[in-house]
């Protein structure tokens, strides 16, 4: 089954068991509300038979004495026109007067017992009983002195031929006269008057009942149609997604659970698009890698293996071949180091080293890394300078620390000529920072923007010198600055030099702080 039709369903079961539960309480509500005006208004019919003088009480005896035979046949006549029949009895259980008798209102034992102590009584559903006697015709008016009996017309109404009683809704009221029982009324109306004005409105309701669910039905079809019509446009997508296509971009209103999910789906194809350029960047880079390693290692094995032709053929002339060995020793020792700085920057970036970070003086780390160089520089006719001070405070890992400084002082010298290094340091927010200054060739926008790349050479002219040559040394300063949570960034102007500053976290502010691996990912684009 479709969607679509299945949220119908469920809204349609769900407006079916709501209006199911409304009708049937609607239904009881109005049940009870017809019985209880029935009942009211029959009372009031009641209280007007009696209060209204057509009923003549001795008040010495407080017996009934007499009716008003003319004014109570007029209201009898009425209330038979409305389906209501009645009779009185006095104090005695004698039947005084009745507007039926065929079937006359009747008064059980247990009833009269109630009645007694004061007690109306209300009954949905009663029967009349069959009269058998006429109405007694003892009593006379004390105000005209006619006889009140009930006339031989009113007593010879056609008797039905139903044998079974009909259904009535009655109430019995009694009615005192100086705390005595005097009279009591037993009134009534058909129970199928009732029913049918319950019946009318049940009707009623279930007309509306239907056109309520029609007109649901089709405005839930209209909401599923447009829930289903979002999903519709999600699945396509996906589809899309699932073919290789990451141009997709749902529409998001920010406004429910489906604009949610489509704004996740839209983070999702970004991601996948972020993540497909990431591996045809890092696919470039392979290929980049491979040649660049490639170029690096052809020059000295072919200056290897010339040598070793040039001797196995004895065409080296003696003088000449200890120089030979020489050079075929540095251009061993090049490959060597060429294989192990690739095999460290891969430990670094894979999180396969471990940081021994500690509070250390950088101070003293500074002058000694110059006393190191200082031979390097002024062989280029370079003057280093530290400006930091005499002690200052660091938190990172030793060895890695001096190989970060060492590799940027170095790489200044290798790019300075008769000019001069600065080495800064201070205490900076959250951390201490690292200045490397130099008067150099400096680079251009593009070389800064892959100087963190492994082989990439600002000066193509001196890929052989002697410092530097494989390329990696700047990719490594930067994963190793990364690892320790640090940052990194180079200022260049072509012809004018180039200030590297490196910035080093304290404790509470490194990532991962003690003796543990950190687990991200390291960062291969420059800062």
């Amino acid at each position: 089954m479709r969607l679509v039709w299945r949220q119908i369903l469920g809204i349609m079961v769900v407006i079916v068991v709501l209006c199911t539960t409304l009708t049937i309480s609607f239904v009881g509500i109005t049940n009870r509300t017809i019985y209880w005006n029935t009942w009211r208004q029959l009372s009031q019919n009641a209280d007007s038979l009696i209060n209204d003088d057509e009923i003549i009480f001795n008040k010495k005896s407080g017996k009934i004495v007499g009716i008003e035979k003319s004014q109570i046949d007029s209201k009898a006549r009425m209330l038979s026109r409305q389906h209501v029949q009645f009779a009185i009895y006095d104090g005695s259980k004698t039947l005084r007067y009745t507007n039926e008798t065929t079937y006359v209102p009747s008064i059980s034992k247990k009833e009269w017992q109630k009645i007694k102590k004061g007690n109306a009584i209300q009954k949905r559903v009663s029967y009349a009983k069959l009269s058998k006697k006429k109405v007694s015709s003892s009593s006379t008016t004390s105000t005209s002195s006619s006889t009140t009996v009930l006339s031989e017309s009113h007593q010879s109404k056609k008797t039905s031929s139903t044998k079974n009683p009909p259904e009535m809704t009655m109430v019995i009221k009694p009615y005192f006269y100086k705390g005595k029982l005097v009279a009591a009324m037993a009134i009534g109306t058909f129970a199928s008057t009732v029913r049918q004005s319950l019946n009318q409105i049940i009707n009623d309701f279930l007309i509306s009942f239907v056109i309520a669910v029609v007109i649901a039905l089709v405005v839930s079809f209209v909401i599923s149609r447009y829930l289903t019509k979002r999903i519709n446009a999600m699945n396509k997508a996906t589809r899309a997604v699932a073919k290789g296509d990451y141009n997709i971009h749902l529409e998001n209103r920010q406004k429910d659970e489906l604009d949610e999910l489509s704004h996740n789906f839209n983070v999702m194809v970004r991601s996948l698009r972020e993540s497909q350029e990431e591996i045809k960047e890092q696919e470039e880079r392979r290929k980049q890698f491979l040649a660049n390693a490639a170029h690096e290692m052809r020059t000295p094995l072919t200056t290897i293996n010339g040598i070793l032709e040039g001797l196995s053929y004895d065409v080296i002339p003696e003088e000449e071949k200890k120089h030979s060995i020489e050079l075929m020793q540095q251009d061993t020792k090049r490959l060597i180091r060429l294989v192990n700085d690739n095999l460290n920057y891969e430990k670094i970036r894979t999180n396969q080293i471990l940081l021994d970070r500690k509070v250390f003086d950088a101070g003293a780390v500074l002058a000694n890394l110059r006393d190191q160089l200082k031979k390097k520089a002024e062989a280029k006719g370079d003057t280093i300078t530290v400006t930091a001070p005499a002690e200052l405070r660091v938190y990172a890992d030793y060895d890695r620390f001096v190989q970060v400084l060492f590799n940027v002082i170095q790489n200044a010298i290798q790019f300075t000529d008769n000019g001069k290094i600065t080495i800064g340091g201070e205490r900076v927010s959250h951390g201490t920072q690292f200045t490397v200054s130099d008067t150099g060739i400096g680079m251009t926008k593009e070389q800064m923007d892959y100087i963190w790349e492994r082989f990439y050479k600002a000066d193509r002219s001196r890929m052989s010198t002697k410092y530097g040559e494989s390329g990696i040394g700047m990719a490594i300063v930067h994963q190793l600055v990364t690892l320790h949570g640090g940052k990194i960034k180079v200022d260049s102007q072509l012809n004018k030099g180039t200030t590297f500053t490196i910035f080093f976290p304290d404790r509470q502010y490194a990532p991962h702080a003690g003796q543990r691996k950190k687990h991200e990912n390291g960062n291969e684009s420059g800062n």
